[in-house]
């Protein structure tokens, strides 16, 4: 899976902004499928102009967890995002979760500057929910 560092690093060497674009468009395409089942309210992201499923699975010790997301949604760039947010908060432990600002990983990315309101919005609220999820598991 790539890291935030290589996608920093892809991102270094993409001086255009249209070329960044399709690259946040590629992550989308290489993200794990979520299946049709997990395509529920329960799942879904407020806050999202488009559709956004988000999943999480807690492994590891109980005071301080290891959670693992899937996702998915029906709008290629914020599949890209959503590629994005796992790769700054996937696999991690829930305090290092709770610890990590996405909107400066955006800014390191040139991203921040890019999106429309909506799509900032809608990040945003995929992170709210990463974090609700990182919260709920250390208090569960």
């Amino acid at each position: 899976m790539t890291t935030i560092d290589d996608l920093l690093a892809d991102f270094d060497v993409l001086d255009d902004w249209e070329d960044r674009y399709r690259h946040v468009i590629e992550l989308g395409r290489e993200l794990a499928p979520l299946p049709e089942s997990a395509h529920t309210a329960e799942n879904k992201v407020k806050g999202c102009a488009s559709q956004v499923w988000i999943t999480s699975t807690v492994s590891g010790p109980q005071d301080d967890p290891i959670l693992s997301f899937t996702g998915d949604s029906d709008a290629l760039i914020v599949k890209g995002l959503i590629a994005i947010a796992f790769m700054i908060y996937s696999g991690k432990p829930a305090r290092q979760i709770l610890a990590t600002d996405a909107g400066a990983v955006l800014g390191k990315l040139g991203l921040a500057g890019h999106l429309t309101q909506q799509r900032s919005n809608g990040f945003a609220s995929m992170i709210q929910r990463i974090k609700a999820d990182a919260q709920s598991a250390l208090h569960g």
